[in-house]
């Protein structure tokens, strides 16, 4: 801590999820298996898609890097949390602050531009099928997948350079589980005014590109399906989109009412809920959603698991 006319902080403390002593070994219990299936079922569906070559197609190739930064987002929130829950001090320094924050945003952003790259890759799958080899080929794919982490890159060192321009001297005390932008901008004692206005902006832009992305490809998605008029390609076609878009809808109704809506300095416990979703939920999810909808991964995983018995 710094002293002139006020003191400044360099240490931050997490309420976290419950104030009441007698959950936080249930909590803690149930976080850290979340987490580990989390960890477990990413990383063992890339490996899945790594070893078998039937799965080296442009969806398995998205699939595999949201596997990837699942577990990167997940892994940037939930160590810290479970830590929380068994520290009897729950500080986290400035900088750690800031590095997790950059570290969020990076893995959430990304996972927005390839949420969209799989609508594309899927629109062109079954709307342009004697096209697709030649539409989304192995260098499209590279491509895609190198914007989306660029972008998210971008995006994070956008607004952790705005919020190196802000002091915290009022209170420490982080109504939250992790640094986010929000509660970071909400305990403040500079003006944080043009920092939301960056993050309306830029989130807000962010997501209405990918959403009207996935949108317009699954609308002429639906649109193809339904001409074919064949009960099997149907079928397929709609297990397929249907994954995706559970994934994205379960993704984006959260971040949405997170960060594309007025600002406001009030504490709002809905927050953490929110981000306690597309944190921790949401990671362990995709890879149940996919797999379970999915008869390639299915067959490739019994076949796996027939191999190395």
């Amino acid at each position: 801590m710094g002293k002139e006319n006020t003191t400044l902080w360099t240490e931050f403390v997490f309420t976290g999820l419950t104030h009441q002593q007698r959950w936080k070994s249930p909590l803690f219990l149930l976080f850290l298996v979340i987490y580990l299936i989390t960890i477990v079922g990413n990383l063992g569906l890339i490996t899945l898609i790594w070893n078998d070559p039937h799965l080296h197609i442009p969806m398995y190739f998205f699939l595999g890097n949201l596997a990837f930064v699942d577990t990167w987002l997940s892994s940037t929130v939930t160590p810290k949390m479970l830590l929380n829950f068994l520290a009897k001090s729950k500080l986290i320094s400035l900088s750690e602050c800031m590095v997790q924050c950059f570290s969020f945003v990076i893995s959430a952003t990304t996972e927005c531009f390839l949420l969209a790259a799989m609508a594309y890759d899927r629109y062109a799958a079954i709307c342009k099928p004697l096209l697709y080899p030649v539409v989304m080929t192995n260098r499209l794919c590279v491509y895609l997948l190198v914007l989306s982490f660029v972008g998210g890159f971008i995006h994070a060192l956008i607004h952790e350079g705005f919020l190196f321009r802000l002091t915290f001297c009022g209170t420490n005390i982080i109504h939250h589980f992790y640094c986010d932008i929000i509660p970071l901008l909400k305990i403040s004692c500079t003006n944080p005014s043009l920092n939301f206005l960056l993050l309306f902006v830029f989130s807000g832009s962010i997501q209405a590109f990918t959403i009207l992305t996935i949108l317009v490809s699954y609308t002429l998605v639906l649109f193809t399906i339904l001409k074919k008029k064949s009960a099997k390609g149907i079928k397929k076609a709609f297990s397929t989109c249907g994954a995706h878009l559970l994934s994205v809808s379960l993704y984006y109704g959260p971040l949405l009412f997170m960060y594309v809506r007025p600002a406001s300095p009030k504490i709002d416990d809905q927050d953490m809920l929110d981000s306690l979703f597309y944190t921790v939920i949401i990671p362990v999810l995709n890879p149940i959603i996919y797999s379970l909808r999915n008869k390639q991964v299915q067959d490739s995983l019994a076949k796996f698991i027939k191999r190395n018995a």
